[in-house]
C-alpha cells in the first residue's frame, strides 16, 4: 500500500492510500483513528481493520496520521486542528478520486468524534461508521441535525465509553427525521475490540453487512 505525505493545514501529514484499480468511480472512504495522546495512530487494530474492511467492499481507502502523530507535522490541538486535518485529507483524497459517487467516513474512539464533526462540514458525505464514540468524553450535540445516516457499533464491556452513553447518544439522533442511525452492540466486548476471533471480526462483519446493504440503496 502506498505511503503517502500530503499537504495539512499545519504542514504536512502522513497516510496510507489504498486505491481500486481501473476503477475512477469506486466509492471513496476516509478512516480516522483515536486519540493521539492516548497512543493512537493510523496503524490501530480498529482502524487497520477497518480500512482493509472498506478495500475489500470496492472503495478507495485512505487512512493517515492526526498532526504530531508519526511523520505527521505539528501538535495537537484538542480536537480543533484534527478536524481540520480530516477536511485537508477528504479534499486530497476528492482531488485524486475526481469520478467517486460515494464518500464515506469512518472513525474509531476520538476518531468517531472527529469523523462526525466532519460530516457537519461535508454534505457529501453519504455514510458514516463510529466505533466506540466516545460520548462520554466529548459533545455531540452539534449533531443537530445530522445530516446523513450511519452506524454506531460498540462493545457491551466498554469502560472507556460506556454504553449507556453510547445508548443516549444512538436515541437522541433517532429523533431526527430524515436518516437512519443504525446501532449494533458486540456483546463482551472493551472499548478496543481486543479478542480478534469474539470481538473484531464480528464488529467488522457488521460494518461490512451495513456498508454493502447501503451501497445497493440510493437514499442516504
Amino acid at each position: 500500500m502506498p505511503e503517502l505525505i500530503f499537504p495539512g493545514p499545519e504542514g504536512r501529514l502522513e497516510g496510507r492510500y489504498h486505491p481500486q484499480p481501473g476503477k475512477p468511480d469506486a466509492p471513496i472512504a476516509i478512516v480516522l483513528h483515536p486519540h493521539p495522546q492516548y497512543g493512537g495512530t493510523m496503524n490501530n487494530r480498529v482502524v487497520y481493520n477497518l480500512h482493509y474492511a472498506f478495500h475489500k467492499m470496492g472503495f478507495t481507502v485512505m487512512r493517515f496520521n492526526f498532526r504530531g502523530v508519526g511523520r505527521s507535522q505539528g501538535e495537537f490541538d484538542q480536537g480543533i486542528g484534527e478536524l481540520s486535518d480530516a477536511a485537508s485529507a477528504l479534499d486530497y483524497l476528492q482531488a485524486m478520486n475526481p469520478n467517486s459517487k460515494h464518500c464515506w467516513v469512518a472513525g474509531f474512539s476520538f476518531g468517531a468524534w472527529i469523523g462526525m464533526q466532519l460530516l457537519m462540514r461535508r454534505p457529501e458525505i453519504t455514510g458514516f461508521i463510529s466505533v466506540s464514540p466516545p460520548a462520554n468524553i466529548y459533545d455531540f450535540s452539534f449533531l443537530a441535525p445530522c445530516p446523513s445516516s450511519g452506524l454506531i457499533v460498540n462493545g457491551t464491556a466498554d469502560r472507556v465509553a460506556p454504553p449507556k452513553d453510547t445508548h443516549a447518544l444512538v436515541s437522541k439522533l433517532r429523533e431526527q427525521k430524515g436518516i437512519t442511525i443504525s446501532h449494533e452492540e458486540i456483546e463482551g466486548a472493551d472499548h478496543f475490540f481486543r479478542d480478534d476471533e469474539a470481538h473484531m471480526a464480528p464488529m467488522i462483519g457488521l460494518v461490512q453487512n451495513y456498508v454493502r446493504r447501503r451501497l445497493t440503496e440510493t437514499s442516504r
